[in-house]
């Protein structure tokens, strides 16, 4: 059974940085292209960034770019995302997952950027 587990999730005020981090069990890890995803209040839960198996050529949605960075270590089966310049539109619950095969979700991280 496939198991992501999110965590480094917090509270940071604007401007802040956090890197967060998911283990995958359960499946050959390094046979997954992965990505990171969020739900925020509002909206449906959006793409945030990926990073292949190969790690090149990592996608950032527009509001990423310049200041998260994704990547992944296949050793030890985690998958991570550094964010910096927090801003409190980035609130909300972030996911990892599989971006081309999805597997059942995991409980995600709660990131709330003060003002």
């Amino acid at each position: 059974q496939v198991q992501l587990v999110e965590s480094g999730g917090g509270l940071v005020q604007a401007g802040g940085s956090l890197r967060l981090s998911c283990v995958v069990t359960g499946t050959d890890f390094s046979l997954n292209p992965m990505g990171w995803y969020r739900l925020v209040p509002g909206k449906e839960r959006e793409l945030v960034a990926t990073v292949s198996i190969g790690k090149n050529q990592p996608y950032y949605a527009d509001f990423a770019k310049g200041r998260f960075t994704i990547s992944r270590d296949n050793d030890k089966n985690t998958a991570y995302l550094q964010m910096r310049n927090l801003q409190p539109h980035d609130s909300g619950v972030y996911y990892c997952n599989n971006f081309f095969r999805p597997h059942p979700w995991g409980q995600g991280t709660q990131v709330t950027v003060s003002s």
